[in-house]
């Protein structure tokens, strides 16, 4: 599954390519982690399609691979070689600690609507992240749910003994590691592009990914149970290089926010239904995988877990992480009482 691509030069080409005042170039550049047709990429061509139809702008589209993994696009992006980046704050966490609230289990709404909602309106994403972000030479666009994460082992999960032993892969996330540990797994840090072979091999025997994810990197071929514990959904953060977005007009400003906030409504109807339908998809493809929801019994001993969990995130960041995810909670009473 490795790409035969050297980052750096393509990086370095890009730079090459680029106009003198990134904020007067007639094409503006965004790179994603999934491919085109999953969730990110449906969001980035519909942002592209608004930008487009609305401006003379052209927007360059990057899916995951390449430019590279994370790490890369998001240099990149700080660099200004991109305009525009969408990436997980899972992978952020170690530029931002608090942007790992997102990975503090059973802390957002499982009820769509409520999730929905609280990514319209919720202060700390909306108000507290931006400033968070903008130390670090980003603009936060928008924040948009993925879908709730499902766990693949190779054996049945009902409860946390059941990850006894088993090696967890997870993003390279501070938090996501004390997750796992707090679950019982043996969490192992592994740049996407190596899972799948490491679980063909039994190098790792779990991972953790959005329904549609397990279907459109198949996965499930490699997998014999999806389990959903109902402990996270996957978050995603659009962002710009703060300089390029900083040196617009306001009328470009408008048109980049405006834009987001279209992609932002149709990606949320777009995955009305989308979990469901992919594990249709798994289950055609492989009849005898197992899928289990667990009942809110079987969650409850994963939910006391995770009160260690939210403790570790205050003791990593401190005042401003506790700040962050009181709001965080405050935001998710709001749309949920």
């Amino acid at each position: 599954m490795k790409k035969k691509f050297t980052p750096k030069l393509v990086a370095g080409a890009l730079a090459g390519m680029m106009m003198t005042g990134a904020a007067q170039a007639d094409t503006w550049r965004y790179a994603f982690e999934e491919a085109i047709t999953d969730v990110q990429g449906v969001y980035a061509t519909k942002f592209k399609e608004e930008i487009e139809k609305n401006s003379d702008h052209e927007v360059q589209l990057f899916p995951y691979g390449t430019l590279g993994e994370s790490a890369d696009i998001m240099e990149q992006a700080q660099a200004g070689i991109l305009q525009f980046v969408d990436q997980s704050p899972g992978f952020t966490g170690a530029l931002i600690p608090e942007a790992q609230v997102f990975f503090v289990p059973y802390i957002l709404p499982t009820e769509t609507e409520a999730l929905n909602e609280f990514f319209r309106t919720s202060k700390a994403i909306n108000e507290d992240f931006k400033d968070l972000y903008a130390q670090h030479g980003l603009e936060l666009l928008t924040m948009f749910p993925e879908g709730e994460v499902a766990m693949t082992t190779q054996e049945p999960v009902k409860k946390p003994e059941d990850l006894d032993g088993v090696k967890f892969r997870v993003m390279t996330n501070p938090l996501l590691v004390e997750t796992y540990q707090a679950f019982g797994a043996t969490p192992t840090p592994l740049p996407w592009g190596e899972v799948y072979g490491a679980l063909q091999t039994n190098i790792i025997q779990g991972q953790e990914n959005p329904a549609f994810f397990l279907e459109s990197t198949k996965m499930y071929e490699v997998t014999d149970v999806i389990t959903f514990a109902g402990h996270s959904n996957f978050v995603t953060a659009v962002m710009a290089n703060k300089d390029f977005y900083d040196g617009l007009s306001a009328d470009e400003q408008q048109l980049i926010q405006n834009a987001t906030d279209v992609a932002f409504e149709y990606i949320l109807e777009y995955q009305k239904g989308l979990s469901d339908e992919s594990i249709a998809k798994i289950q055609d493809a492989k009849p005898d995988m197992v899928v289990n929801v667990l009942t809110e019994e079987e969650r409850a001993p994963f939910k006391a877990a995770a009160e260690k969990v939210e403790a570790k995130f205050i003791e990593m960041t401190g005042d401003t992480g506790k700040a962050i995810l009181d709001q965080l909670k405050a935001d998710v009473a709001a749309v949920t009482e």
